[in-house]
């Protein structure tokens, strides 16, 4: 865990078992709110090939993932590390333009 604190910049267990549970609450959000959409569009698990759903399903949560980050960051008190580590998320997947400076 030292390791993992020092990485990231942490200096108590407490901000780092925080940050632990933004991840946790984050994914199972992104997840559900993904297919609440599928849903919604009548994409269900049922009428769609397996590996169509699934493939769906990570596109769907790949954009939304990193924005819900920052929004459960800055509930969390945790905005100062999880700006940075979703913008640089957003730039790995091509939508680095959300936070380019304007021209």
């Amino acid at each position: 865990m030292n390791k993992l604190k020092k990485r990231w910049g942490i200096t108590s267990n407490f901000q780092l078992v925080i940050i632990f549970v933004v991840f946790a609450i984050n994914g199972t959000v992104s997840a559900k709110i993904s297919r609440f959409f599928m849903h919604l569009f009548g994409i269900t698990d049922q009428n769609t090939p397996w590996y169509l759903y699934y493939l769906l399903l990570i596109v769907l949560v790949l954009p939304l993932y990193p924005f819900l980050l920052m929004v459960f960051g800055y509930l969390f008190g945790q905005s100062k590390f999880f700006f940075p580590f979703a913008k640089k998320m957003l730039k790995s997947t091509g939508l680095g333009f959300v936070f380019a400076p304007k021209k």
